[in-house]
């Protein structure tokens, strides 16, 4: 039985991310600020690569799943992923997170610059809650919502300052975005690279589990159409 998790991004811009999506033909795509994701149609085949040309342009570098190009299209990067779902995380606010807010972005930044989390552009806290910790005034951890397909929603940008790390900061606040989710009657899940041991064995710990291992990769569209 199909679910909208086996269709993240695109459930999620025919839903409640519309307003953030660019179409062109069959597929969708965030704007390039919000998010770098491009989606196909969950029967998508070979002709969807013409819309992509379309849509992205020649030399361009998109972010796809697991559907492979058509010869003349470079693959720039790919990598195997997984995806978790909640199944019994034990969610709380946090008295210490705080709502970020646009104003907080360029901090955001900075802090996702260092720690490397996953992609995040400068309109991405626009996908929804995005919770942090701050030290001294200064930004050292934080985690939000981005995808967010029918009864369900991402926690993503999980990231802590080096200096800050092991004292439970990601959990706190993985917690506490959830809490948020579940206030909604909806579902928390995430995403993580298949060789980020660490993430995932923190989620696991917190009671998220393992729904399916996933393919993601990113082309390069060719300066010229290909024959």
């Amino acid at each position: 039985m199909s679910s909208p998790l086996d269709h993240a991004a695109w459930e999620s811009l025919n839903g409640a991310h519309a307003r953030f999506a660019e179409p062109h033909g069959r597929v969708l795509r965030y704007q390039p600020d919000v998010a770098p994701f491009l989606a196909f149609p969950p029967d998508a085949d070979d002709r969807v690569w013409g819309d992509v040309a379309g849509l992205a342009g020649p030399g361009e570098v998109v972010s796809i799943g697991a559907l492979d190009p058509p010869p003349g299209w470079e693959i720039t990067f790919q990598g195997e992923g997984v995806q978790l779902v909640d199944d019994g995380v034990r969610t709380e606010e946090d008295p210490e997170a705080v709502r970020l807010t646009p104003a907080d972005v360029p901090e955001m930044l900075d802090l996702v610059e260092r720690a490397k989390p996953g992609p995040f552009r400068p309109r991405t806290i626009e996908l929804g809650t995005y919770l942090g910790i701050r030290h001294e005034g200064k930004l050292v951890a934080m985690a939000g919502e981005r995808l967010h397909p029918p009864g369900y929603t991402e926690i993503s940008a999980v990231c802590t300052d080096a200096a800050f790390r092991g004292r439970g900061l990601a959990t706190r606040l993985v917690r506490a975005v959830a809490h948020g989710i579940r206030e909604r009657g909806e579902t928390p899940i995430m995403h993580a690279a298949g060789d980020n041991a660490n993430a995932i064995r923190l989620y696991l710990s917190l009671g998220f589990r393992l729904r399916r291992r996933t393919r993601f990769m990113a082309v390069r569209v060719p300066l010229a159409e290909v024959a």
